[in-house]
């Protein structure tokens, strides 16, 4: 399992509207992929699935899957992934079968959460193709992620949470732009 990396010198918070920003830079990238749905995970993921799904008039569908169980900063990543199994099944049946998806997420710690919501999905509807976005992604992760706004070694604050209790604060830096990851080269006809 990877790890993550806190380097304990901040909590870092995204404002409102570098979030608006990360998001419309990730509907942008992805709208010539022309997914059929962006799917969210429950929690952090919700609200950036509504946003982008918005911009590209797809539907956003909400899967559940946890992760850390208690919510406070740096709680350390298990590597057991709870999958709602009965509300997952509801929401997936809404998907078309062997369709382009994007599965979006706040962060992305050590992966183990996305690994898990792509493998349901590979599993329960067959997509065309399955395409991961993610806000923020800690540095200590190998998961292989097709675009992100910020690196971090620290825990994030976002502005659907509550004011965390403890640490310095300090906000992100203004986002330019989305790091994507390195395609292979294609091969030549």
């Amino acid at each position: 399992m990877t790890t993550r990396i806190f380097e304990n010198r901040r909590v870092w918070q995204l404002t409102r509207d570098e979030f608006l920003a990360a998001a419309c830079l990730i509907a942008d990238q992805e709208a010539e992929r022309s997914p059929a749905a962006v799917l969210g995970i429950a929690r952090g993921g919700i609200r950036l699935a509504e946003t982008v799904a918005g911009q590209l008039g797809v539907p956003a569908v909400v899967v559940r899957a946890r992760h850390n169980e208690p919510e406070g900063i740096q709680q350390a990543a298990t590597g057991r992934i709870l999958l709602d199994h009965e509300y997952n099944q509801d929401a997936l049946a809404t998907l078309p079968v062997s369709s382009p998806l994007l599965v979006v997420d706040d962060i992305c710690g050590s992966g183990a959460t996305l690994r898990a919501v792509v493998d349901m999905l590979t599993i329960t509807v067959s997509p065309s193709e399955v395409r991961t976005a993610v806000l923020c992604r800690n540095e200590g992760t190998d998961y292989r992620l097709d675009s992100w706004g910020w690196d971090v070694a620290d825990w994030v604050h976002f502005p659907w949470e509550p004011e965390p209790d403890n640490g310095r604060i300090e906000a992100l830096p203004p986002l330019t732009g989305l790091r994507t990851r390195a395609r292979p080269p294609r091969p030549r006809a």
